[in-house]
């Protein structure tokens, strides 16, 4: 019995040693990927902000043009 349980505690320190260094990256490898991560993050805001500054435009174009149609006797155009 004894022996079984020594050698379970070998097999599992083994594994422990063994599977860091597999999924271990350098910290080259980890400056590319925030590099990549940031420049992802970016390109994602600068989107939305471009979207945002469209749709603006669009409902102050058309809230102007409801109103000059509104005081000017004509009706609401949609």
């Amino acid at each position: 019995m004894l022996v079984r349980t020594l050698g379970i505690v070998t097999v599992a320190a083994a594994m422990s040693l063994t599977v860091p260094s597999a999924t271990a990256q350098t910290a080259g490898q980890d400056m590319k990927n925030a590099g990549t991560d940031t420049k992802s993050a970016a390109k994602s805001t600068g989107h939305g902000i471009s979207k945002g500054t469209k749709k603006g435009y669009s409902k102050t174009k058309h809230g102007t043009k409801k109103v000059y149609h509104k005081v000017d006797g004509n009706p609401s155009t949609k």
